[in-house]
């Protein structure tokens, strides 16, 4: 992994995304991305259980004992001195990856896949924002949705590949499928109008990722039943459409621009996250 990052070998649609973004940010986001990639790759190793556990347990210590001579989590703590980002954010995202370190996952209702996609993808909406010097509240927590809806999107890409690792975070039939690429929408547009908070640098980076992302869970949406759904291997978008989606979200950056909404309009559908997690102690 030396001559490439993370970002650039696991998150095609953010790496495209990435383009657009200032050099030295880009270093930064994909800083942040190493170091939820290598934790995440903990739980998704083809290991014994009893291994991944001893090696998740010395990661997180490590991290919360600041081990800088692991490069990634010297890397992480800069962004957080830099960044003020809340060291309770990084724990909740923790919190999600060990999840997932069990024999067989089941999430039995949305509040549990809504709390578990905030904990394993909200959390690096809001510390990608923070980055990207996001201040307001609201634009905070439109971040975290959008991190919920991508979250949403690859659960629901991802319903064959989970099943085999005895991973069940929906029910294994379009139905549930088309419903929670539903949800993941309404997270998409409560993410839309907080993106003019963040500076006009950034600003169109994100609006390529969202739209990138979105357009997944639409070509899901496309193949109409499971049996079409199971035969398309991982569904993902072309570099056609990522063309497409690019120049769509020009028309985004000008709708936004002509778009004046007030902070206090701005939904967001954390009510279910906040019986277990208070958002506003992260933000």
């Amino acid at each position: 992994m030396s001559d490439k990052n993370y970002l650039s070998v696991y998150a095609k649609s953010f790496n495209w995304a990435g383009f657009f973004l200032p050099k030295k940010t880009y270093k930064k986001c994909s800083a942040l991305y190493d170091f939820c990639r290598v934790a995440d790759n903990i739980a998704d190793d083809e290991e014994k259980l009893e291994v991944k556990e001893i090696k998740f347990k010395q990661f997180k210590k490590d991290f919360v004992q600041k081990n800088f001579d692991n490069q990634i989590i010297k890397n992480m703590w800069d962004l957080i001195d830099e960044f003020k980002i809340s060291v309770k954010i990084i724990e909740d995202l923790l919190d999600g990856i060990n999840s997932d370190i069990k024999d067989k996952v089941i999430l039995n209702s949305k509040k549990d896949l809504l709390i578990y996609s905030y904990r394993v993808a909200g959390t690096v909406g809001l510390m990608m924002a923070k980055i990207l010097k996001v201040n307001k509240k609201s634009s905070l927590k439109s971040a975290i949705d959008l991190g919920i809806a991508m979250q949403l999107t690859n659960i629901s890409r991802d319903v064959i590949e989970d099943s085999k690792i005895n991973r069940f975070y929906i029910n294994k039939n379009f139905e549930e499928i088309t419903s929670t690429i539903d949800l993941a929408d309404t997270f998409y547009k409560n993410s839309f109008y907080s993106i003019k908070d963040i500076p006009i640098s950034f600003r169109f980076s994100i609006l390529v990722a969202r739209r990138i992302y979105r357009k997944i869970g639409y070509n899901i949406l496309n193949k109409k039943t499971f049996e079409n759904y199971k035969n398309s291997g991982k569904i993902y978008v072309s570099n056609i459409e990522k063309s497409i989606e690019t120049i769509f979200a020009i028309f985004d950056l000008i709708r936004l621009s002509l778009t004046s909404i007030k902070e206090d309009q701005i939904q967001h559908d954390h009510f279910l996250i906040n019986e277990e997690i208070n958002l506003d102690e992260r933000i």
